[in-house]
């Protein structure tokens, strides 16, 4: 299989909780956020805020719950919450070359490993001043680690996420488009970027 593993949003760090919750996080609070964090409006930049704050106000579907976390101590009470244990692991993918380019990879002999329960919480990077993720639990998920050896010789410990129940998605959904099928038909597996987060129980 052709795949290109990338890293979607810029490596900005989590600021302090106590930090990042004396800042405005709200698409109405725009222009006091990019008062607060100088970014000039109408820039690249401000819409990339904009954008995100957009997203992250987006209602849930069915079944599902979200959040946005804007330091690393409300993405671990988000997803301890979500989980219903401390006992988690946490799951990111790793590619032991710096850039490399979309290649051909076959399934390595050590193959895919299949983590424990039917819930995870998937944590993606959004463009922002500081580190934001857009952070979001389902029930009907199965969670994976695949093994890959690309054509260059590139080794990559995939996380991969299927989505078993999909009847409450959005029907123009980018997977639909992809895979040719309709909401709730077949699940939907996607690999990670490198800079997301995938958290499940440990057992």
């Amino acid at each position: 299989m052709n795949l290109h593993f990338t890293r979607t949003a810029s490596n900005s760090a989590f600021l302090p909780r106590s930090v990042a919750d004396s800042i405005p996080f709200s698409s109405a609070k725009m222009s006091d956020i990019l008062s607060l964090l100088s970014v000039e409006p109408h820039s690249e930049k401000a819409a990339a805020i904009e954008k995100t704050l957009h997203r992250c106000e987006e209602p849930a579907v069915a079944g599902e719950t979200r959040f946005c976390a804007t330091s690393l101590e409300s993405m671990v009470d988000f997803t301890t919450a979500s989980l219903g244990s401390r006992d988690l692991v946490a799951l990111s993918t790793e590619v032991s070359k710096a850039d490399s380019p979309k290649q051909t990879y076959v399934i390595a002999p050590s193959g895919v490993q299949k983590l424990a329960g039917g819930k995870a919480v998937a944590c993606h990077a959004q463009s922002y001043a500081y580190a934001v993720f857009y952070c979001h639990a389902t029930r009907a998920t199965k969670s994976y680690v695949v093994s890959l050896v690309g054509k260059d010789g590139t080794q990559v410990e995939a996380a991969v996420v299927c989505h078993t129940d999909t009847s409450s998605w959005n029907p123009k959904h980018i997977a639909f488009q992809l895979l040719k099928v309709s909401p709730g038909t077949a699940p939907v597996c996607h690999f990670l970027p490198q800079d997301h987060v995938v958290w499940t129980r440990r057992t």
